[in-house]
């Protein structure tokens, strides 16, 4: 059986930006929110942290904060992962020497390659380091699959520990769940998906909804891992129509509009990223002040 880095929520955490760079008062207030507020994990430089338009500088400060920060309260779990494996390994070697509880590395994105190709990507970062790993599939951003098989062949490296998995494909997880078992941990990669990916083995998720609406998210995992499949099951109905909203244009402008709208000084997305439409912005709005 791998070592479960965390059950729970895992925060996919945004990264606020201003006119020097990185707003690390802003990160700080957030992380301790979300920590007040009984999320499990957090994950920072991801997707939703907009790690692709950050320098190094900005991961190191954002990393040490967060670690800092938390002070082993919960896991801190950073994004390293590149189109090139040597970029990875120098990442993931950084966030180890830095205090990082886990990695959470991506496929490779642009130049693509095969499943054999996935393999051998995966396996030279974890012999670089000596920390837990979860795989990303994400194959909408990546053009990359981690098919079931390749899942399993991962699964014997002993820290490759867990996979999020955002595929969508709820039949390709319950395969991987068939195939890999205790050998690795499954998290939804989707807020629409936390339940039906629990239903099939899960252990938690990586999300961006818990930014703004963190006990929730904690709570929809918990109740479904304590028996209250009924709750949690309606909790995760209840919570569609704002995650809807959330992902009406690419991730992550909806969220750092919505931490905004919640008092938070998040600015606007890096460039190539824009910042919501004035339409999206008020429906946001709107769904926010409702209690779910």
């Amino acid at each position: 059986m791998k070592k479960i880095l965390f059950k729970g929520c895992g925060t996919a955490i945004a990264t606020p930006f201003d006119e020097n760079g990185v707003n690390i008062g802003e990160f700080k207030k957030l992380v301790e929110s979300q920590i007040a507020n009984n999320v499990d994990a957090i994950i920072v430089c991801g997707t939703t942290g907009e790690a692709s338009t950050m320098t190094k500088e900005e991961k190191t400060a954002v990393i040490k904060c967060a670690i800092e920060t938390s002070n082993k309260r919960i896991p801190i779990i950073v994004g390293t992962g590149s189109n090139n494996t040597m970029q990875a390994i120098e990442n993931s070697k950084l966030a180890e020497s830095l205090g990082a509880d886990g990695l959470l590395v991506v496929t490779p994105y642009y130049n693509k390659c095969t499943q054999n190709g996935l393999i051998a990507h995966f396996k030279a970062i974890a012999e670089s380091v000596s920390i837990p790993i979860i795989l990303y599939s994400v194959a909408s951003r990546t053009g990359v699959n981690i098919l079931p098989e390749t899942c399993l062949e991962l699964s014997k490296v002993p820290n490759i520990v867990a996979i999020k998995e955002a595929s969508g494909n709820i039949s390709q997880i319950a395969e991987i769940a068939r195939l890999c078992g205790d050998n690795l941990n499954i998290y939804s990669g989707n807020d629409d998906q936390i339940v039906p990916v629990l239903s099939v083995g899960g252990i938690g998720v990586i999300s961006v909804l818990s930014n703004v609406r963190p006990q929730l998210i904690h709570d929809i995992v918990q109740n479904f891992l304590d028996g209250n499949v009924e709750k949690a099951r309606q909790l995760q109905l209840n919570s569609l129509p704002l995650i809807k909203l959330l992902f009406s244009e690419v991730n992550p402008i909806p969220v750092k509009a919505a931490l905004n709208i919640l008092g938070y000084n998040f600015g606007d997305p890096r460039l190539p990223l824009t910042p919501i439409t004035d339409k999206n912005f008020e429906l946001l709005k709107q769904e926010l002040s409702k209690e779910i």
